[in-house]
């Protein structure tokens, strides 16, 4: 057969890495073909197992991480111990963006997933390998978080003469009196801590196990809390306790409770979202 002849090559396939990061259009079709798998009631208890297993086998990590949970939670009270509305909003925020705060903590899971050891200095540098994508969807979450925390503001404004202290905000939260405050702050705090939650519960470990973009990994992360809603939000209930309930003992919890919650939020990962470059778990 003549070179004339010969059928040409077939052009080589996108590069989604790439090619969406600067066509948002081209997101769409990208996310959507992404295959989900069921996932079973049980599941959340599961990822928490295999979490506190990665912990237990990489315990100077975790801690580590664990403490940068604790401190960040000393500060936030420090910092903002004058203006209970905006510790309030922010430090709901600080920890539904604990999915981009365990960047490190996902890359050791991936590492003890194919058998290899974790190293301290490879988790740290772990955004290095997706800067763009991962700063883009950081960018997302500061701004959804600085929403919330404006609207917080009003809702105190609107509710108060003036703005109560800390321990006033506490007060003002429990009195029955308050209960057209408590329903208004509770309903925003709802609206804006479920979009946080659907956007980021899978993102960053897909975009760091797939090199993918920002906006595909937020719509499949929505996509998973869309199709298998009672999974998703037993997870995120699970979450909300136990971080909660870390936080009583002035974020010393958060210590444990942070890293577990890190590696087993890469395990719910794994086994919802189909991976092309690694087997499933």
């Amino acid at each position: 057969m003549t070179d004339e002849s010969r059928a040409p090559d077939p052009p080589p396939p996108p590069d989604r890495s790439t090619a969406t990061d600067t066509d948002p259009a081209a997101a769409l079709p990208a996310a959507f073909a992404i295959r989900l798998r069921p996932l079973a009631p049980s599941a959340p208890f599961r990822w928490l197992a295999l979490g506190w297993r990665d912990f237990a086998r990489s315990p100077l990590i975790g801690l580590f991480y664990g403490a940068c949970f604790m401190t960040m939670g000393w500060a936030l009270i420090k910092v903002y111990e004058h203006a209970p509305a905006w510790v309030l909003a922010l430090s709901a925020g600080f920890l539904l963006s604990g999915p981009f705060l365990c960047l490190g903590l996902y890359q050791s899971s991936r590492r003890l997933e194919r058998g290899e050891k974790p190293d301290f200095g490879d988790s740290l540098l772990a955004w290095d390998q997706r800067t763009a994508a991962l700063g883009i969807f950081g960018f997302v979450l500061l701004v959804l978080e600085m929403l919330w925390g404006r609207a917080s503001l009003v809702v105190f404004a609107v509710s108060f003469d003036g703005m109560p202290d800390f321990k006033g905000s506490l007060l003002a939260l429990l009195d029955p009196e308050n209960i057209n405050f408590i329903v208004a702050y509770v309903l925003v705090g709802g609206v804006f801590a479920g979009l946080i939650y659907s956007v980021s519960v899978v993102s960053i470990p897909m975009i760091l196990d797939q090199q993918t973009d920002a906006i595909t990994a937020g719509l499949t992360s929505i996509r998973l809390v869309l199709t298998q809603p009672g999974v998703m939000l037993l997870w995120g209930a699970l979450i909300t306790g136990l971080v909660v309930l870390a936080m009583i003992p002035w974020f010393t919890g958060l210590l444990v409770v942070g890293p577990v919650i890190g590696h087993a939020s890469w395990h719910a990962y794994r086994e919802a979202v189909d991976s092309p470059v690694a087997p499933p778990p």
